[in-house]
């Protein structure tokens, strides 16, 4: 049996993510509220329940006749399904059957006109693995998950440069600092944006006050500012890192340009980590590079866990075969090469 949530049921959806063992902050309706108030659709909780087995899958609901390419030539709504930004899939629980999921799933976005269906895997969940005949799953890349047994741990995983780095901070007297008022988001926001500007970031990357304030009310017990502070007061870098469940994420970062030299994201991370694990959680997950590469962004974070990365997998379903090559059709121009789903590329 399917049940649909919206965030008009906020608290009966975390209680149902929360009754799944391997649960994540990608899943709670506080997470995607904010990006729900940043546009990229509407957010849903699609709930399955077997004799035995259960599981969850969260999504963007996102109509095609609001991109401007196809607002003239949609006789009627057609949808398609994205996972949140960062990640999703489905996440299983049982020792049931599960076979009935995937056949239910698929009759119930066929009724509500869903086309296709692109989804981001959670590496260190890998639950890309029980839905590899259902998705077209790929292999794009790799993350750094740092294992958070303890401070020494931490601290031993790191490359020898790296931990040099943190000394440097050290030295110049840098002290890392957490908060979650207005006032140090309005900062982050500023450090932020003038790092997108720098690294040409597109516009989706940057986020309205709206979104600020849902992680500060949304997720008030969940996400914080960690941020490197000089010893004349100014911010010299600073990170929303978030958690859950036993693991936190590096979510957005940004640091000041005249103060790179000083090394305070390596300080800034390091801490965060050691931070972590004297409160409980088992791994810190900082992500890849950028577009899934193994660039200087994935080198950065590789420094500082020294053994083997996590797998990085998307997931691709054509839903309605017909209606996804009747929009590749209603295209003007070519589609991006690779781009999923097409039609929007």
């Amino acid at each position: 049996m399917l049940k649909i949530y919206t965030l008009a049921d906020a608290q009966q959806w975390d209680a149902v993510v929360r009754s799944f063992p391997q649960y994540d902050i990608y899943y709670l309706s506080g997470y995607v509220k904010g990006f729900w108030l940043h546009g990229d659709g509407e957010p849903l909780l699609i709930v399955w329940e077997g004799p035995e087995a259960r599981g969850i899958n969260v999504v963007f609901k996102r109509a095609i006749r609001q991109d401007s390419r196809f607002a003239d030539k949609l006789q009627e709504e057609l949808y398609d399904f994205i996972s949140p930004y960062g990640y999703g899939g489905w996440l299983l629980h049982g020792n049931g059957d599960f076979s009935g999921l995937m056949e239910e799933y698929d009759r119930w976005c066929r009724k509500n006109r869903i086309v296709s269906e692109f989804v981001r895997f959670h590496p260190l969940l890998k639950n890309h693995l029980p839905v590899q005949n259902t998705y077209e799953v790929v292999a794009l890349g790799s993350t750094v998950a740092l294992d958070l047994t303890s401070p020494e741990v931490v601290w031993e995983n790191m490359t020898s440069k790296n931990r040099n780095m943190v000394r440097k901070a050290q030295k110049n007297g840098l002290q890392i600092c957490r908060a979650n008022g207005p006032e140090i988001y309005e900062v982050f926001r500023e450090i932020y944006e003038l790092t997108m500007e720098k690294d040409q970031a597109a516009d989706y990357y940057y986020f309205g006050e709206e979104y600020y304030r849902s992680i500060r009310e949304d997720l008030a017990r969940n996400a914080q500012v960690f941020y490197a502070r000089t010893e004349e007061g100014a911010v010299a870098a600073a990170a929303i890192i978030m958690g859950a469940n036993g693991c936190l994420h590096y979510h957005l970062s940004g640091s000041r340009r005249e103060y790179q030299g000083l090394a305070p994201t390596n300080l800034l991370l390091y801490e965060a980590a050691c931070w972590g694990s004297e409160n409980g959680y088992r791994s810190f997950h900082l992500g890849g590079g950028i577009g899934s590469k193994e660039d200087s962004l994935f080198a950065f974070k590789k420094a500082f866990y020294r053994k083997e990365p996590c797998g990085f997998h998307i997931g691709k379903r054509i839903v309605d075969p017909e209606a996804y090559q009747m929009l590749l059709e209603l295209r003007e121009d070519q589609p991006r090469e690779g781009f999923f789903p097409a039609y929007r590329g």
